[in-house]
């Protein structure tokens, strides 16, 4: 308990110095590259915290979520340079007028904060409960980790390189991985989390840390994923909803057979 509580207060320090610095730059889309910078945090802080001496499945899980966390900070950070606060956070700032500082920190930063301690729950369980000895779980995880590492990482690639060439604007990405889903960065994510759930599966009770890709899945599926970019694309893409019809929403699988419709 003591650990998890020194998890939530560095979580709760971090978001909120990045709160602070939105303000100051009236840019909420701050808290996206801090997402990914707090999955490290919490990665290397419940590693430091860990009873015991490190054990190699504690050093190969804190490393991949810290190898996922930096790419992913690093991305985003590069390619909001120059581009203004990001449409959902100015959307919403319109919205709460006199009240957007107050739900800007809760309901943008504070909710980030503690949905980061949920999501992360399977690599705080493998740090915090140290197990000598890999297993199958473990060969198996990393497997599915490297996965959905692929499809994350190669596929904001592929979109980073689409969006330089001025003679695709206004055009829809559908080539490469994004052939074969909408969404290879979201897919990518989630797998990646289910990977380290797989490898918690080695230590005994790790089952409870399913919360983790749960719960990540369920939001890039129904809340603050795919639902929420999709709206905005098919009312301002041309050719998204056609895309829509011919493409897997999230499962790569092949064109004109989306998998899950």
């Amino acid at each position: 308990m003591h650990s998890f509580l020194v998890v939530m207060l560095m979580v709760f320090i971090y978001m909120s110095l990045f709160f602070l610095v939105a303000v100051v730059r009236k840019d909420n889309s701050l808290a996206d590259i801090a997402w990914g910078g707090g999955f490290v945090l919490i990665a290397i802080v419940t590693f430091l915290l860990a009873p015991g001496y490190a054990e190699a499945r504690q050093v190969l899980a804190t490393c991949l979520v810290t190898l996922w966390g930096l790419r992913l900070a690093i991305y985003i950070h590069f390619r909001n340079l120059g581009r203004g606060e990001d449409y959902r956070y100015a959307k919403w700032r319109k919205e709460w007028g006199e009240f957007s500082l107050i739900r800007s920190f809760l309901q943008v930063f504070m909710l980030q904060g503690a949905l980061m301690v949920l999501i992360a729950s399977s690599v705080i369980f493998i740090n915090l409960n140290p197990a000598r000895g890999l297993t199958i779980f473990d060969a198996t995880g990393l497997a599915v980790w490297c996965v959905g590492f692929f499809f994350e990482s190669a596929g904001d690639f592929q979109l980073f390189q689409f969006k330089k060439d001025p003679g695709n604007k206004g055009k829809v990405m559908r080539y490469g991985l994004w052939k074969y889903t909408r969404h290879p960065n979201y897919f990518g994510e989630a797998t990646m989390w289910w990977g380290i759930f797989i490898m918690a599966l080695s230590i005994k009770g790790g089952f409870v840390a399913v919360i983790s890709p749960l719960a990540i899945t369920f939001l890039l599926l129904k809340v603050s994923g795919i639902p929420m970019l999709e709206k905005k694309m098919a009312e301002t893409q041309e050719g998204y909803t056609e895309y829509m019809k011919n493409t897997s929403p999230f499962f790569p699988w092949f064109p004109g057979k989306p998998a899950g419709r």
